[in-house]
C-alpha cells in the first residue's frame, strides 16, 4: 500500500512538472524549455532571452579521453531543464561510435514514464522515430538508437527536434529542443 502511495506521489509530482515545462515552452515565442545543466559557453546567444530563463547555450561539443594514451572520444549534448527547480527533463547525447563510425543518440528522460510507449524523436513537422526505453536508475530513464543518414539530415537542417513521451497518467508531453546550432557543434564532432 505504501509503495503504491509513493507512486501515485510521484506520478503527480512528474505531471506537474513537465506541465510547468510546457506551459513554459508554449507561454514564450522562443523556446524557453531548454537550458544548459552545465555553464553556457561564451559564444553569443542566438535567441532572444525571457525574464528569469537561464542562458540557453545549444549544443555543445565535449571530448574527453579515459587517459592521456586513450584517444579522444567527442559528443554533443543539449538538455532541457526546469528553471525553478533546476531538474532535468531531457537530456540528449549524440556521439560517433569509434568502431562504426556512425552517429548514437542516448536520451535521458525523466523518471515516472508510461515505460511501454517509449519516446518519440521528431524534427519539425517530419516523421517520428520510435525509441525503445531500456533502463531507468535514479537519475532518470534511458533510451538509445543509431541515427540513420535521413534523420542526421533532418537534425542538421531543421529548426526543432521534439522529443515526446507519455507520463503515468498517461498525458503526452513534448519537449521541444531548438536545431540552431546543430549543424556546427555536430562538425567539431565528426
Amino acid at each position: 500500500m505504501q509503495s503504491r502511495l509513493v507512486a501515485l506521489a510521484v506520478a503527480s509530482l512528474m505531471s506537474t512538472s513537465v506541465a510547468y515545462a510546457q506551459q513554459g515552452a508554449r507561454k514564450n515565442a522562443a523556446p524557453a524549455a531548454p537550458a544548459a545543466a552545465q555553464p553556457a559557453p561564451t559564444q553569443p546567444q542566438a535567441q532572444p532571452q525571457t525574464e528569469g530563463t537561464p542562458p540557453q547555450p545549444g549544443w555543445i561539443a565535449r571530448c574527453t579521453s579515459a587517459s592521456r594514451d586513450a584517444p579522444l572520444e567527442c559528443a554533443i549534448e543539449q538538455s532541457a531543464v526546469l528553471t525553478k527547480t533546476g531538474q532535468t527533463i531531457v537530456l540528449i547525447n549524440i556521439r560517433i561510435a569509434p568502431d562504426t563510425r556512425t552517429p548514437v543518440a542516448l536520451l535521458q528522460l525523466p523518471l515516472g514514464l508510461n515505460l511501454p510507449l517509449g519516446a518519440k524523436l521528431q524534427v519539425d513537422e517530419g516523421k517520428t522515430v520510435d525509441l525503445q526505453i531500456q533502463t531507468c536508475e535514479n537519475r532518470g530513464c534511458y533510451a538509445s538508437t543509431p541515427i540513420a543518414p535521413d534523420l542526421l539530415a533532418a537534425l542538421r537542417s531543421g529548426k526543432q527536434l521534439k522529443v515526446s513521451f507519455q507520463n503515468m497518467a498517461k498525458e503526452m508531453i513534448a519537449i521541444p529542443m531548438p536545431l540552431t546550432d546543430f549543424a556546427a557543434a555536430y562538425d567539431k564532432i565528426k
